[in-house]
């Protein structure tokens, strides 16, 4: 059978990736409430574009670059800066998957009523046994693929596949800094733009001119725009509270639930210092994994073999 949405894109060495097309779409389009503006996948640089390709599968690594290929075991143990880097080397329109493009599948996932199932207890779906992939490495990681179609965020074979456990995969654009949510402006991250500590495209996400937070509380996490205090702690997303009614970009961006029909998965928070997203979960984590699983733990610093990534792409204008 053939499908239009998969696509085969060879990068500048030649090189093939298994990659999902998407079409531009408004958040009217992906989740109840949301105003008639175009997505934020679908806005680089102030423009809008009609298409973007996200990896079918978590990525491998072949002569230090980024590839999406089945049967594969998926590519960990680097840094985030590492992994961006995998993916821009391949050439124009190459980038790691972003926020924006994370959300997307989300909330795409949810209005289909496909939230995936995946990789959760060392090579299995908790909830279903029967439900396996193909064990590689350290007695749970699985192939990228190798589970049924249930494993893709459409439950079809065409979707995009492993995006709940197996691995935590890195996305770039989202950090939160002392518990507050900075983001890299609509799809920009797509691009190489400076996304160090210090850089200067880091935007908070406002409301009524003020940043907006989660703040941890006793075991619960909420969101707010007032100052919190130092602490950790995780939730599901149906525990999440708060203070203030959440921005449209946030529901957009699936960092607060856009309907009553609760993202999958936790949500993990530290507001000491700067900490960048992590999505999915891993082959342990049961019923804490799902596609909108998320965990603002870590520093850019950390190197695991739970976490890997994937590329996307778009097609960059000519000049």
């Amino acid at each position: 059978m053939i499908n239009a949405n998969n696509v085969v894109v060879f990068d500048e060495a030649g090189i093939p990736s298994i990659m999902v097309r998407f079409t531009k779409e408004k958040n009217s389009d992906l989740f109840p409430g949301g105003s008639d503006t175009t997505h934020p996948m679908f806005i680089i640089d102030g423009k809008e574009v009609d298409e973007i390709f996200i990896s079918k599968y978590p990525n491998t690594i072949i002569n230090g670059k980024a590839y999406s290929l089945p049967y594969m075991k998926p590519a960990t143990g680097l840094t985030n800066e590492q992994a961006a880097e995998a993916c821009f080397s391949k050439g124009p329109g190459w980038h790691l998957m972003t926020l924006p493009e994370s959300a997307f599948l989300v909330l795409d996932s949810k209005r289909k009523g496909t939230p995936p199932h995946g990789n959760t207890k060392f090579g299995s779906y908790h909830a279903d046994p029967s439900e396996r992939g193909e064990v590689c490495a350290y007695g749970g990681m699985t192939l990228a693929g190798s589970g049924p179609a249930t494993w893709a965020h459409d439950h079809t074979p065409y979707g995009v596949q492993d995006l709940c456990g197996n691995v935590w995969e890195m996305i770039a654009g989202l950090r939160l800094m002392n518990g507050e949510i900075q983001v890299i402006e609509n799809n920009n991250a797509a691009n190489p733009v400076d996304a160090s500590e210090k850089s200067k495209f880091w935007t908070p996400v406002l409301l009524d001119g003020k940043p907006t937070r989660y703040a941890v509380d006793d075991g619960s996490i909420r969101l707010t725009n007032e100052e919190s205090g130092e602490d950790w702690d995780g939730c599901r997303w149906a525990d999440v509270e708060a203070d203030i009614e959440a921005p449209e970009l946030l529901k957009a961006l699936s960092l607060f639930p856009a309907s009553d029909a609760e993202n999958d998965g936790w949500l993990w928070v530290d507001t000491e210092g700067e900490r960048l997203p992590y999505r999915g979960a891993s082959w342990s984590f049961a019923s804490g994994a799902g596609v909108g699983a998320l965990i603002l733990n870590y520093p850019r610093s950390l190197v695991s073999r739970n976490f890997g990534f994937r590329a996307a792409f778009y097609r960059k204008a000519e000049n």
